[in-house]
């Protein structure tokens, strides 16, 4: 699948720079290409529609992150069972990181789940996740631990 298929749009992440009240950060990602392609990833086996705990996100940078620069890079879900991406789309790393800080802050106000994503086709939904994690890796491959969105007392 193509990553221009994919068009990525994020909410309640303003709150955590301005002090506001809290709010659970989402990301609706909205897919206009070939339906049945994205609905066969985003399925298991048995053509039931995976879970939460069955994908997982994660944030790949396309370059060395500087103190200011804005890196282009690749968000990706990914089916846990088979490691096989269910999607990709590219986003640049400032708005990525503030959306994990949004979350991470979400998390230290209201002691409860990260961030909810919501996959739509066409803007259909098909699937919502909440999720706890959401890794980040360098240009190399390198996990970013203290870029990362990573559950109290998870050990990665």
């Amino acid at each position: 699948m193509r990553r221009d298929y994919f068009e990525l749009d994020v909410t309640n992440v303003d709150w955590a720079e301005d002090g506001g009240e809290p709010a659970q950060p989402l990301v609706e990602i909205d897919f206009s290409g070939p339906g049945e392609t994205l609905r066969e990833r985003l399925s298991d086996a048995d053509g039931d529609l995976l879970d939460g705990e069955d994908v997982d996100v994660a944030f790949r940078l396309q370059d060395e992150l500087g103190s200011d620069d804005v890196v282009p890079g690749v968000v990706a879900v990914t089916n846990r069972v088979t490691g096989e991406y269910v999607l990709e789309l590219n986003e640049e790393s400032d708005d990525v990181l503030r959306f994990i800080e949004a979350a991470r802050a979400y998390v230290d106000a209201e002691e409860e789940g990260g961030y909810r994503v919501i996959v739509s086709i066409d803007g259909d939904e098909m699937v919502e996740y909440e999720k706890e994690t959401f890794l980040v890796y360098d240009a190399d491959g390198e996990f970013l631990r203290e870029r990362s969105l990573i559950p109290p007392g998870v050990e990665l």
